[in-house]
């Protein structure tokens, strides 16, 4: 075994400050190519495409990343849970930042030709590796250190990452939209957020140098082999079970920040602008009361508020869609918001939830391929599905609403198939798996 007395463990305000900022760059980096995908990668890398089937295909390019996400899950998986969780927190981070780095420089079509999507789908793709293995390794070493009575809102703080990375992606492009003419924009402009991830990845590789492992990976001494393996041959129920409880989240998600914005901006001639400061606003709302939710999940259970969050979010889908359609700022937001908080509702917990549910010898590995397979089913999915919906109905897209409503009804059945996790020891003992036989 090895000996964890020799390990002082960090102030958890500090680790999870640490988790926080290193997450909220790492989104940073997938989001900002969301954003771009839903403003401007069609037109620029393909062009010989209609302006709907441009945004298909950029949109495809995106969905990649989600795809990449469970590869890179069971690849820094296997590190987490073989060597530790903070290895993966500094791999991860560098290979997303030098690939989000890498796709400001990919020339356009215009200039290189089909070469150009191809290095934008390889580049995707490597992004969603890296993304892949950041959010297992991250809120491990958090749950891992924190105490059990308070592990929820201890691991709440990556969970704000995501909104923060998104805001500062969406921030940026905004002033560039705000400040820049449309051909410069499109010229250059759009460049610059995915040039800024080099810096912000030098931040968040300083943030976690001094990082200490997790007390719950020291105290094994019965590490798995092949981690995967052992997820796919005993664990897999859990893992699918976990994937499509989590789908409704990525769905409202990615239906709010990406679909929503492309379908803004085109089809009811709202600008930029407009567009993603109500995005934002509701982002930014959701993010400020992930802890409030992660401490009701701490009092009275992960499972009751995932299922109330999915219940409300196939409640508020058709809203949601009939608001947008307006048009009216106050009204989109209004919608938007709503969707957030029954997304936040069950995401505050998940970071808890989820490594309470898988045995320690394969955590890391478990909880992330259940997490990001979820992606693959709610993200990459919703704006290319949405997207094409809305081309078979009229101004208000209640074909999407029912496609969101279809998977908060899938998500909440699957979560009413988990069991409960109460405030224990996550480093010696794991929920056993429903039966489901």
């Amino acid at each position: 075994m090895h000996d964890v007395r020799t390990v002082r463990a960090p102030s958890m305000p500090r680790l999870a400050a640490a988790s926080l900022a290193g997450t909220a760059i790492e989104f940073y980096d997938f989001f900002v190519y969301g954003t771009a995908a839903a403003l401007v990668l069609g037109p620029l890398f393909f062009p010989t495409f209609s302006p709907v089937a441009g945004t298909l295909a950029a949109f495809g390019t995106f969905g990649v990343g989600f795809v990449a996400r469970p590869l890179g899950s069971v690849l820094f998986g296997h590190i987490g849970d073989r060597h530790g969780r903070r290895p993966v927190l500094v791999a991860s981070l560098l290979l997303t930042g030098a690939a989000t780095v890498a796709v400001g420089c990919v020339p356009t079509y215009d200039t290189i030709g089909v070469a150009a999507p191809v290095l934008l789908l390889g580049l995707r793709f490597l992004q969603g590796l890296g993304l892949g293995g950041e959010w297992g390794g991250a809120v491990l070493l958090v749950a891992e250190h924190a105490p059990a009575e308070r592990r929820g809102l201890w691991t709440s703080f990556p969970q704000v990452g995501p909104a923060l990375g998104f805001l500062l992606a969406n921030g940026v492009v905004l002033t560039l939209s705000a400040t820049l003419s449309d051909a410069q924009f499109a010229q250059w402009g759009w460049r610059v957020p995915f040039w800024a991830a080099g810096v912000l990845a030098t931040v968040g590789l300083w943030l976690r140098a001094s990082l200490t492992e997790s007390p719950g990976f020291l105290e094994l001494d019965d590490h798995a082999r092949v981690p995967f393996v052992e997820v796919a041959r005993d664990h897999w129920r859990l893992v699918l079970l976990t994937a499509g409880a989590l789908a409704v989240g990525y769905a409202i998600f990615y239906a709010v920040t990406t679909w929503s914005l492309a379908y803004g901006t085109e089809r009811l001639g709202v600008s930029r602008t407009v567009m993603l400061s109500c995005i934002m606003a509701a982002v930014l709302v959701k993010g400020s009361l992930t802890p409030v939710a992660a401490l009701l999940g701490d009092r009275y259970g992960r499972r009751p508020l995932c299922l109330a969050g999915c219940a409300a979010a196939a409640v508020w889908m058709f809203p949601m869609v009939a608001l947008l359609a307006t048009g009216e700022p106050l009204w989109m937001f209004v919608g938007f918001l709503g969707a957030m908080i029954a997304f936040i509702t069950m995401f505050a917990v998940i970071a808890a939830y989820l490594p309470e549910l898988y045995e320690p010898r394969v955590r890391c590995t478990g909880a992330a391929v259940g997490y990001n397979l979820g992606g693959v089913i709610g993200g990459a999915l919703t704006p290319i599905v949405a997207t094409a919906l809305v081309e078979q109905g009229g101004r208000v897209p209640w074909g999407v609403g029912a496609y969101l409503t279809g998977i908060a009804l899938l998500s909440l059945g699957c979560f009413a198939l988990l069991p409960e996790t109460r405030p224990v020891p996550v480093a010696v003992t794991a929920v056993a798996e429903p039966a489901m036989d």
